[in-house]
């Protein structure tokens, strides 16, 4: 099959490979899917570029997220699967097999069922970012008639957190920094959008109410809760969150417990069905250019970047 690689990291253009390799097998317990999309996130262009390394076993076939059709299974999975369409998620973590491939071979549980109404490049788009701003949303309990402040919302992560937190009857303020930025926002349903380096943009915040979560200021004895982290640690202001009795909480999907994943991807494929989730803009490169996805990736492209094998 032919796939993407890199057996050292650094910039894109400088290890990347497009190569034929020998079709992985599934195991037991594992399906083989066919790729129809696959999805670039910032854990995997920072695992390629060794921001965030990883051991390399041998060569590394990046991307956590994609979306194709289910072609064989291995002992002990459920053989009436094959032919069915799915959604992947964390396909290279800890595992040489990522979605930038024509194949990949993933334990059954990360293949989860794609309704038919919902396009490749949705399922892609899923994964990574529609199970972390399902568990920041929910992992202190349901959200329905509290007030959630998305920071980002223009961004994969905040978009399904908007669309989350609607579908579960929370009012939504979102982030952004651009008008092109808001009217995605505006789009996945945000009560309330704010272009955060406008003057007073605080101000209109505070004039929205009292904010229960932050998905990153935040009422009395509210959760702010966070997702990501850029090379230099920002500085608290204890004394504030201290008066404020806040709750500091950081997510990180690698440790989130198996329970938690699974019932967010439940959530997720139940919320696809009922056309309650949409895509964001979709900027697609072939194979061959995976990397100009992944400098598109990083350079903050607004959409979803998806590779296509």
């Amino acid at each position: 099959m032919r796939a993407a690689l890199y057996r050292d990291v650094g910039k894109a253009d400088e290890v990347f490979h497009v190569e034929e390799v020998g079709r992985p097998e599934p195991g037991p317990g594992e399906v083989l899917v066919r790729v129809r999309a696959s999805g670039v996130n910032p854990t995997d262009y920072k695992a390629r570029s060794g921001a965030v390394p990883r051991p390399i076993d041998g060569f590394q076939i990046p991307h956590h997220d994609g979306a194709g059709v289910i072609e064989a299974v291995g002992a002990g999975a459920d053989p009436g699967r094959v032919g069915q369409r799915v959604w992947l998620l964390m396909a290279a973590a800890g595992r040489r097999w990522g979605t930038a491939a024509e194949w990949t071979v993933v334990p059954e549980r990360q293949a989860v069922p794609l309704p038919d109404g919902a396009s490749f490049e949705l399922g892609a788009s899923l994964g990574v970012p529609a199970v972390t701003a399902h568990h920041c949303l929910f992992r202190d309990g349901p959200v329905g008639g509290t007030t959630v402040l998305v920071a980002g919302g223009a961004g994969a992560v905040g978009h399904f957190a908007i669309e989350l937190a609607k579908r579960a009857g929370a009012r939504v303020v979102a982030t952004v920094s651009s008008a092109e930025k808001a009217a995605l926002a505006e789009e996945a349903g945000a009560d309330l959008v704010v272009n955060y380096r406008s003057p007073g943009a605080a101000d209109q915040v505070r004039a929205f109410g009292a904010v229960d979560r932050v998905i990153e200021v935040v009422r009395p004895h509210g959760t702010i809760v966070t997702y990501a982290a850029e090379p230099a640690d920002p500085q608290l202001p204890v004394r504030a969150c201290m008066t404020a009795n806040l709750t500091l909480e950081f997510v990180l999907l690698y440790g989130v417990p198996r329970e938690a994943v699974e019932r967010a991807a439940a959530d997720i494929t139940a919320a696809l069905a009922a056309g309650e989730l949409t895509g964001l803009p979709v900027r697609k490169f072939p194979l061959d250019d995976i990397a100009a996805a992944h400098d598109a990736a990083e350079a903050g492209a607004v959409g979803k970047v998806i590779v296509t094998p």
